[in-house]
């Protein structure tokens, strides 16, 4: 009896744990049917999101091609604005300075005759000057090189009246366009023509003798005989003109064949320095009145034109600057005091630091007391040392 009661007990006891693993296997089952399901949404959200982000890349990628197109489009725009603009302005600049009926500046033979005996008759006078200023050079203080601006030759130079800071630049030995600078520093620091407004001249100018002075620009003119046009720069134009009532002219300079007429400006007023034939071998001054351009007394100096390649005027007496055909220190080398205060042996020789090549123009500032420099293209202030002249 015992025997079967064991094995009944047996067999109950297996079918309950053959129905406990069937359970656990249901159970099981279940389980990873739910995990792969979850598995296969992950990867259909995954492949959804990595579709999403791609079509997004391409997007932004499409947006930013998009966008250099319209950068490359609005900055040729730009470009093409500032072409356009910079035209403008020098119509503009160029309908400014149109004369709509300039004065008559052609030669009278008659005039003429009268301006140079008058000039003659009062040649080599002893000068009675208009101030007491009674200065001279001692030495060169100081150089600066500001920078190096268009052709070998030229001018640059302010107006040494009134409280202007406009700097004027005349590019090359001949030429009709005159640059304006607003202040030193804007001609310091740019470096192209573009921010600076142009003044066109009625008549193309020759040589780098010009000059600014009292709200008028004097230069010189070449029709046959040289004339000096005094050009006003608030109405942009020609106030007056005058023969220069010299003959047969030579460059006033030996080593600047373009320069026959350099109008200088000191404390007494304007000057101009030039060379005739019938003197070829020295350098010729005369004084000027500004308001009339008439030639008011010319004196015929000791100074030869040989090797001079600048010259300019302080205190009433001319200064004149030499060189060598190679270019190599300028100097100081004649002095003529048109008042007979000072002979040419009492002044100082001064020489000038070295530099690239040689001078083209020279221009005196007597407010300043500096020199405004050309020198093969590049723009230099030269401050002097002043001293009595008793004191030499």
């Amino acid at each position: 009896m015992a025997p079967r009661l064991g094995l009944l007990l047996a067999l109950l006891l297996a079918g309950a744990i053959s129905a406990q693993q069937q359970q656990f296997m249901e159970y099981m089952e279940r389980r990873f049917g739910a995990l792969e399901e979850r598995i296969s949404q992950w990867h259909d959200q995954s492949s959804r999101y990595s579709t999403e982000l791609r079509e997004f890349k391409n997007q932004v990628i499409t947006m930013l091609e998009n966008m250099e197109k319209e950068q490359d489009r609005l900055r040729t725009e730009v470009e093409n604005t500032a072409v356009r603009v910079d035209r403008l302005e020098r119509e503009v600049d160029y309908l400014e300075t149109q004369n709509p009926a300039p004065p008559c500046v052609e030669v009278d033979e008659k005039l003429m005759e009268n301006q140079v005996s008058t000039a003659k008759k009062r040649k080599n006078e002893k000068y009675d000057k208009l101030t007491d200023c009674s200065d001279t050079i001692s030495q060169v203080k100081a150089m600066k090189i500001l920078k190096k601006f268009g052709s070998s030759a030229g001018l640059w130079t302010k107006d040494p009246v009134g409280s202007s800071e406009k700097i004027y630049v005349f590019d090359g030995s001949s030429n009709d366009t005159v640059y304006v600078f607003p202040r030193m520093r804007e001609f310091t620091l740019f470096s192209a023509t573009r921010k600076a407004a142009r003044i066109k001249l009625p008549y193309p100018w020759v040589g780098t003798g010009h000059l600014v002075y009292g709200g008028h620009l004097y230069y010189i003119r070449q029709q046959g005989t040289f004339q000096v046009i005094k050009f006003s720069l608030a109405n942009k134009t020609i106030v007056d003109s005058s023969v220069f009532p010299v003959e047969e002219q030579v460059p006033v300079f030996g080593l600047s064949a373009f320069n026959y007429i350099d109008i200088a400006a000191d404390e007494e007023g304007l000057w101009a320095i030039y060379a005739t034939r019938e003197n070829e071998k020295n350098i010729c001054l005369a004084k000027l009145d500004p308001v009339s351009l008439d030639t008011e007394q010319m004196w015929d100096t000791p100074c030869p034109r040989e090797n001079a390649e600048s010259a300019f005027v302080i205190c009433g007496a001319l200064y004149v600057v030499y060189n060598t055909r190679l270019p190599s220190r300028s100097r100081v080398q004649c002095v003529f005091d048109v008042s007979g205060t000072m002979t040419p042996e009492d002044a100082a020789l001064v020489y000038f630091p070295k530099r690239y090549g040689s001078h083209s123009s020279m221009k005196y500032n007597p407010k300043e007391r500096q020199i405004y420099a050309w020198d093969d293209g590049y723009q230099i202030i030269y401050r002097m040392e002043m001293k009595k002249k008793l004191e030499i």
